[in-house]
């Protein structure tokens, strides 16, 4: 039997007062409030920029960040029956899910709450178009009565049959998605906070999960470890299902399967978690099944993968264009680009975010801009080689500062 290295640098992770019982925030409710006043005034910010009189919001994570209302977040992203209207000089307006309404009370970012206009085919059927024109003739008048003679409405996303309604009615449709990215990429002190306590969460799902990276389980059954401490202490989803031991690290995105994990298998994952707050906690670890010692092709594919992570987090700071930091960062061996990860690294905030900067064999498809002081992102690093038998899969989340970036989260890596 291969010798057992479990590491108690991790035990550390759990919940002090007890593995059967969940976190419980510390977050005082002065920065919930601090961090919605900041993040309405954000969206505002972006009107006034782009010469908008509004924004129409039907992203539920738009819509959380701009109000910090949350309704049934993943059933409203096939099903469009809650958006927002933000004017720039004027009410933040919440149209929730009829019948819901009673769940956006309370919220101080929301001036005024309306039952939605159900419009998509599920919902109205035969009476599609006649429901469109009436959500179409309420959102335009908005626009007419707060704009100020500015027409111009912003929107994130739409249905077609929606987009020909509002130009119909003398509306100028703006893309929202610009303004939405801009405005949530820049994370003030109580967002910081509020994001800090999500990745607190998410380390004490991952410390679920070394202790439970056992032969003889399934990699749904220790992904399940990160749903529970997750939606226990108060998270909410996850947004991948990216977990996969042994051969079936190689290729990488192989979602977690009812594979059985065998002693010394490399178990990869990547948490996606969306937890308490909304905020989003994007890590990426990597250890062997058992917590058997690495072997020689484990321990050289995952020093890699660190030196890539520490080598890219070391040169970042606030101003530094995404050309200066491709030309300087780290040059992937040529026996690793096949299995190459698809960024070099991504912003993250209620979840995945603008920027996303490829690495340095793919830049061509870059686009330009900076890092800014306290933007976070998400460096990665993904190193196996083609024909290999697992890969490794690292990622961690930091603040941009003047000076460089500060890792927010602090679960150890393996020692090899």
């Amino acid at each position: 039997m291969a010798q057992v290295f479990k590491d108690p640098r991790k035990r550390a992770f759990l919940n002090p007062d007890g593995a059967d019982k969940p976190l419980k925030s510390p977050v005082p409710p002065a920065t919930l409030k601090a961090a919605r006043a900041y993040r309405l005034s954000r969206i505002r910010d972006q009107l006034k920029r782009h010469d908008c009189a509004a924004i129409l919001l039907y992203d539920p994570v738009n819509i959380r960040y701009a109000l910090d209302v949350s309704n049934m977040q993943l059933w409203m992203t096939h099903n469009p029956s809650h958006y927002a209207v933000i004017c720039a000089e004027g009410p933040a307006i919440d149209f929730e899910y009829k019948g819901s309404e009673h769940v956006a009370k309370g919220i101080e970012t929301i001036d005024e709450i309306r039952p939605a206009i159900s419009w998509f085919y599920f919902s109205a059927g035969n009476n599609l178009a006649r429901r469109c024109d009436k959500w179409a003739d309420e959102i335009a008048d908005i626009v007419r009565q707060h704009g100020g003679g500015n027409k111009r409405l912003a929107v994130d996303k739409l249905e077609p049959l929606g987009v020909d309604a509002l130009r119909n009615r003398g509306i100028t449709l703006v893309e929202g998605q610009e303004l939405t990215e801009h405005a949530r990429c820049i994370k003030s002190p109580a967002e910081l906070e509020l994001m800090s306590w999500t990745v607190r969460v998410c380390e004490a799902a991952m410390a679920r999960m070394y202790e439970r990276s056992e032969p003889g389980r399934t990699e749904q059954e220790i992904w399940a470890e990160m749903h529970f401490e997750n939606i226990r202490s108060g998270g909410e989803w996850i947004e991948t299902r990216l977990l996969a031991a042994g051969p079936r690290t190689n290729p990488w995105f192989q979602e977690c399967s009812d594979y059985i994990c065998e002693e010394g298998d490399i178990l990869a994952f990547d948490t996606d978690l969306i937890g308490p707050y909304g905020y989003c906690a994007d890590l990426s670890r990597s250890w062997t099944i058992g917590h058997t010692r690495m072997s020689n092709e484990q321990r050289t594919l995952y020093a890699a993968a660190v030196e890539q992570i520490d080598h890219n987090l070391s040169i970042l700071k606030a101003g530094m264009s995404f050309r200066e930091f491709n030309e300087r960062s780290w040059k992937i061996p040529a026996k690793y680009m096949e299995r190459r990860y698809s960024v070099a690294l991504h912003g993250v905030g209620l979840a995945d975010e603008w920027p996303s900067v490829p690495l340095h064999p793919d830049f061509a498809r870059a686009y330009d801009g900076r890092f800014a002081e306290n933007m976070v992102v998400c460096v990665e690093s993904l190193i196996g080689e083609e024909g290999g038998r697992e890969c490794i899969k690292l990622e961690t989340q930091a603040v941009i500062g003047a000076n460089g970036a500060r890792r927010l989260d602090s679960f150890p890596w393996e020692e090899v």
